[in-house]
């Protein structure tokens, strides 16, 4: 098991594990919910999360289609994880809330046509996508 959550601790998601569905998303919202030019995702079978706490949620439309439902804490402003129309049996969750160096890799690399161009997400298994393209697998 192991654990993602916000700045201050009031929003926490318990985690089966390292998700081995990683993907970093360079689209224009992904950089802005982040504050980074590019935002990385571990996604998890909603199953399988239990979610602590009171997020606020945010719903935007997505680029791919659909809406996205982002949660952040109401005190320190984090994003923890979202939910999207397109992958609604998937919770996203953001690598950087679990603060685990070991964490997988992303596996893939979507809306690189907003990518900043001193981005470079490497690796033989890494596959590359002007658009979304999130497999709908679960992990």
């Amino acid at each position: 098991m192991m654990d993602a959550r916000c700045s201050c601790g009031a929003v926490a998601l318990s985690l089966p594990g390292p998700s081995s569905l990683v993907v970093a998303c360079h689209c224009v919202d992904c950089q802005r919910r982040t504050g980074a030019p590019f935002g990385v995702g571990a996604f998890y079978s909603a199953a399988v999360v239990t979610i602590s706490g009171t997020p606020k949620e945010y719903v935007r439309a997505a680029a791919s289609g659909g809406e996205v439902r982002s949660y952040f804490c109401r005190d320190c402003g984090s994003t923890v994880y979202w939910m999207s129309d397109n992958l609604p049996a998937m919770i996203g969750v953001a690598v950087g809330a679990m603060a685990d160096p070991r964490h997988p890799a992303p596996f893939r690399s979507v809306f690189e046509q907003s990518k900043h161009g001193w981005v470079e997400i490497s690796g033989a298994a890494v596959e590359h996508f002007q658009q979304s393209s999130v497999p709908k697998n679960s992990t």
